[in-house]
């Protein structure tokens, strides 16, 4: 048969497959092209040297290489934030993934998150953009509050060589890096206001320029940010531009806690005991029923991923096929998963909040009494309180905790 004929049976056998062609007609360009739209990676025309076919191998195989790396990125970014966590049975979890369609169907339009920490807010942002025609370009994560100021606009924008005195080569920002694909900018809330106007510029003209730069840089980027904050709250306060607030919040996804949507916890925990199951070699069942009403009655102050960190530990400790009472925590388990948000202090609820009191007034004392036992070690609080150090220090500012 004709090559053409030979691309077109390999290339329906492995559409993966990389072909280069060989012809000898020189002066008609018209096989060549034809094979090109039938898909072979390239073509050499005869007569041709050995480097130039080492070459062109090299360049193949680069390729494949590429791909591979590209498709074991985007499965292990699939593994990291698997759609299943986001999702429960409660009416408002559906209305989230519905209007997470719709998002994911507009490849442009900025998306805000707003919700607790713990909610999944980067799991809604992997999902917005799996979801959507972006999904097969580069997803970029950037928690604004865990880099410092004076560093954050060089690795949003990157930076010239000699732009400064650390500037020893061109450093590209996230925002070349994620050039056609999504960015999302976690904790967006802690952004320095100098920094807003830039990103605000960015949003509206899809252009940029690097530290030190003199020439626009064109992008096309889908900017998804989150805050555990008020944004709202922050502009009238001064402390976050409205014209960029206004930007940001085309599109608003709000993100409830999980003592909102108490249907969702034994659902979750399911999940989380078949996930542990696989990771730890474990053939655990379910849960008890005195397990399942210690989950329902606890507050959750560290949300699913709190929920998702006990389960994990429970399974780790528990050596029959059910979680009982005994494997979960002592917070849950003190006076039956007591609904309070001081669960694990050594200090007495009683003595510190009273029903009159809001439920930031709670979770201020909360993290003051926690701080207290550790001693003021912020790094302790945060993993007592099962929060990042960055989002400790965030609260601490809120409610105005010295430290």
């Amino acid at each position: 048969m004709l090559g053409i004929k030979v691309l077109e049976f390999a290339k329906e056998v492995d559409p993966d497959i990389m072909v280069i062609m060989m012809t000898a007609l020189a002066n008609d360009p018209r096989p060549a092209v034809e094979a090109m739209k039938v898909g072979a990676f390239d073509y050499l025309t005869k007569p041709f040297e050995l480097d130039e076919v080492k070459l062109v191998v090299a360049k193949a195989l680069e390729t494949v290489s590429l791909k591979r790396e590209v498709s074991r990125l985007k499965q292990q970014q699939r593994d990291k934030f698997p759609a299943t966590e986001l999702f429960g049975n409660s009416s408002v979890m559906q209305e989230i993934k519905n209007m997470i369609k719709i998002v994911s169907e507009t490849p442009r339009t900025s998306v805000l998150i707003q919700g607790e920490s713990g909610t999944g807010k980067e799991l809604v942002a992997n999902t917005i953009h799996q979801w959507s025609s972006r999904g097969e370009k580069p997803f970029v994560p950037i928690n604004c509050s865990a880099i410092p100021e004076s560093l954050l606009e060089s690795e949003m924008f990157g930076h010239e060589k000699g732009a400064f005195t650390d500037a020893k080569a061109l450093k590209k920002g996230i925002f070349e890096l994620a050039d056609a694909g999504t960015i999302f900018l976690d904790e967006i809330s802690s952004m320095r206001i100098a920094l807003q106007p830039k990103l605000l510029r960015v949003l509206e003209t899809q252009t940029f320029r690097r530290i030190g730069g003199t020439a626009d840089i064109q992008i096309d980027v889908r900017v998804v940010a989150a805050s555990n904050r008020d944004l709202q709250d922050m502009v009238r306060e001064g402390s976050f531009r409205e014209d960029l607030y206004y930007r940001l919040k085309v599109m608003v996804i709000a993100l409830p806690p999980l003592r909102e949507r108490k249907e969702d916890i034994i659902p979750l925990a399911s999940l989380f005991i078949e996930r542990n199951n696989h990771e730890f070699n474990k053939s655990l069942v379910g849960l008890s029923p005195e397990a399942e009403e210690l989950l329902r009655l606890y507050q959750w102050p560290g949300n699913v991923r709190e929920l998702k960190n006990v389960i994990e530990r429970a399974v780790i400790l528990c050596q029959d096929n059910v979680l009982k009472p005994e494997h979960l925590p002592m917070e849950l388990r003190n006076e039956k998963g007591h609904s309070s948000a001081f669960a694990g202090s050594h200090l007495s609820p009683a003595a510190n909040v009273n029903a009159s009191m809001s439920l930031e007034q709670m979770e201020k004392i909360h993290i003051q009494n926690v701080l207290a036992q550790n001693k003021g070690n912020k790094s302790r609080t945060a993993r007592a309180l099962n929060i990042s150090r960055s989002t400790l220090r965030e609260k601490m500012r809120l409610y105005e905790i010295p430290g």
